[in-house]
């Protein structure tokens, strides 16, 4: 599963917008709303940013594969 399909299930999980998200994660709007759509790779620091937040709230990025993603 790539990233960007990630990030768009556990944010929809947690019913944030692409703006929350990004406060969340420390990015900016634009930053989520390229990763969403492909455009761009987080860099290691909102890799890290993003792990964190999931483990916080007790979600196994690697069972993220069994949600389906809603295009």
């Amino acid at each position: 599963m790539e990233f960007k399909d990630k990030v768009k299930i556990v944010r929809k999980k947690f019913y944030l917008s692409q703006e929350m998200m990004a406060k969340e994660l420390g990015v900016a709007f634009a930053t989520v709303n390229r990763w969403e759509s492909g455009r761009c790779k987080p860099n290691y620091n909102a890799q890290r940013a993003f792990a964190n937040f999931c483990k916080a709230h007790y979600i196994d990025v690697e069972t993220l594969e069994d949600i389906p993603v809603e295009r």
